[in-house]
């Protein structure tokens, strides 16, 4: 069963994170190369004008980030790789529980992890692109955590509940992050255009309702594969 779990879930992350990241390089990652150069624009001004005031002075040099190229699609694919891999093992997981009967309902479990990880926190915390205000980083971060948390446990009544109450006990749960509201910064701005940051957050929505729904299709497959395989051998 180990074993089963472990292949489902390496096969599974490497394949949707190679597609996260084709999806990324080709719609996601040109808007935030472009947001970068409106917030880098007002700190290279400040940076010419510190310099002229404090000729002779060594600056810190600043922490390493990967270049533009193939650093940042590298380092983008190593983390998507990493998540990848944790969420495949999650629904490899919870398929010892509930098995997929059919590959499609593969799907159903990849909008389940679309609603839990992406979609409802992102109702109160939209993706972000650099330069935008953002609210204290452990307070969003609760949040985030405690909206995915409902978000899963309502599914999970919701869909496999017997009794009415639980369904409905199900959308109370699901409703209470939201009612509590995510944590705002005291002043909204960005330094983006709104166009560019409403685009933004389409490309991050859509993308990662493909990665999802890759990773539930694929691993549904793959578990059911081995399944067969195993009962055939």
């Amino acid at each position: 069963m180990i074993k089963r779990i472990a292949q489902t879930a390496g096969f599974t992350g490497l394949l949707a994170a190679l597609l996260l990241t084709l999806l990324q390089s080709f719609w996601v990652a040109p808007l935030i190369l472009q947001a970068e150069t409106y917030e880098k624009a007002p700190a290279a001004e400040a940076h010419e004008h510190e310099h002229a005031a404090m000729a002779g002075h060594e600056h810190d040099e600043e922490a390493w980030e990967p270049e533009d190229g193939w650093q940042r699609v590298l380092s983008t694919t190593g983390g998507n790789l990493v998540v990848a891999v944790g969420f495949a093992l999650m629904l490899a997981g919870l398929y010892t529980l509930r098995a997929p009967n059919r590959t499609a309902q593969g799907l159903l479990w990849g909008l389940a992890g679309y609603a839990t990880f992406c979609l409802a926190p992102t109702l109160g915390l939209p993706p972000e692109l650099p330069g935008t205000a953002a609210a204290d980083l452990l307070q969003r971060q609760i949040w985030w955590v405690g909206t995915a948390a409902s978000t899963a446990v309502a599914i999970a009544l919701v869909v496999f509940g017997q009794h009415w109450a639980l369904k409905v006990l199900g959308v109370a749960i699901v409703v209470v992050p939201h009612v509590i509201g995510a944590p705002q910064p005291e002043v909204h701005s960005s330094q983006a255009p709104q166009a560019l940051a409403a685009q933004f957050k389409i490309a991050s929505q859509l993308t990662n309702a493909a990665f999802w729904l890759a990773l539930g299709l694929i691993s549904a497959w793959l578990f059911r594969r081995q399944t067969d395989d195993h009962y055939s051998a």
